[in-house]
């Protein structure tokens, strides 16, 4: 299993793609399969674990990041024959290395962060064996061997069947425009409720210039938050608001959310539309008119049937049944699943 080592695995606290690997490791370990974890020295597993860095380079800027990566990932394909199956969640990179060895590279594709890393992906396409992590965020010059939606460790996040009774709101994601948060406060004030909002700040710009003058009147910054403070914050709210402005590959902090019993309300780009059931865990809406008067039907869901939901589809021994149906139907050589 090869992760990122941006953050150790899994994460203090933001680091999403290393939370993943994190959580799949730990139960493909559970359902009996044997994992070596490449990843920093100071990541917790339950596998075995092999490392070239002591720490993430986003908490230790102390080495140069591409010399380490290139160590990091060298060492994985230096050591591939003893493993059946390397697990790639390291991007494009480790392409490069997969006509060096025999064994079979599968490669969880969580999202193309520019159109120009594309090229490397279709060069190695008749190659590895990607995995997207929703249909939505599939590129139709590649061939795919399954989709296979994020798990969570349901047991860190404790179902809360009511709210705090200040009926307050939560967004719960990086402050960035894609991500919509100043239209988040937005829908809140439309809606007539306080919100409360968690999460990295990845664009100081504008969160100077579009989210800071909205705070205050009810609406609450919180800081990044992470550990058991996850569970607490979202199961907290009455609803999360996701009004994501660009094709979302996955949402972490939305499944966690279902599995505190929260309902979602997204704007329907990329995997919102797989996530969300209207009706059933949250509502899908196209504005902040529309999310504000969902907002305003939001007791009408079942918090009860949203952590049914992520028990049903999005826990971490669903995600690693799949993918060890993925590894076997690889080690089989049978041909990809569309």
């Amino acid at each position: 299993m090869l992760a990122p080592i941006a953050w150790p695995t899994p994460p203090r606290g933001y680091g999403p793609w290393e939370q993943v690997v994190a959580t799949l490791t730990d139960a493909l370990v559970d359902a009996g399969a044997h994992v070596t974890l490449y990843a920093t020295a100071d990541s917790g597993t339950r596998a075995e674990l092999r490392s070239v860095v002591a720490h993430g380079y986003e908490e230790d800027d102390s080495y140069d990041v591409k010399v380490y990566e290139a160590l990091h990932i060298a060492r994985a394909f230096e050591e591939a024959g003893e493993h059946d199956i390397v697990h790639n969640h390291f991007d494009f990179l480790p392409l490069a290395w997969s006509r060096l060895v025999d064994v079979p590279l599968v490669t969880t594709v969580h999202g193309f962060s520019s159109p120009r890393i594309l090229p490397a992906y279709r060069a190695y396409d008749d190659r590895a064996y990607y995995v997207s992590i929703s249909d939505a965020d599939r590129d139709p010059d590649l061939t795919y061997a399954a989709t296979v939606h994020h798990g969570i460790d349901l047991s860190t996040f404790r179902y809360r069947p009511d709210p705090d009774p200040d009926g307050h709101v939560l967004y719960f994601a990086r402050v960035h425009p894609d991500k919509g948060t100043a239209e988040a406060i937005d829908i809140a004030r439309a809606a007539g409720r306080p919100i409360r909002l968690a999460g990295i700040i990845h664009d100081q710009g504008y969160f100077e210039a579009q989210v800071k003058p909205r705070l205050g009147h009810g609406a609450d910054y919180l800081g990044p938050v992470s550990g058991p403070d996850r569970s607490l914050v979202l199961g907290a709210a009455t609803a999360l608001l996701h009004p994501v402005r660009f094709a979302e590959p996955f949402g972490l902090s939305v499944v966690e959310a279902f599995a505190c019993g929260t309902p979602v309300v997204a704007y329907p780009k990329g995997s919102m539309v797989e996530l969300v059931r209207p009706g059933v865990n949250g509502f899908l809406v196209n504005s902040v008119q529309s999310a504000a008067r969902a907002v305003g039907h939001i007791e009408d869901i079942e918090r009860a049937a949203c952590r049914r939901d992520a028990e049903e589809r999005f826990s971490a021994a669903r995600m690693a049944q799949r993918y060890l149906e993925v590894y076997q139907c690889v080690l089989d050589g049978l041909p990809p699943r569309q």
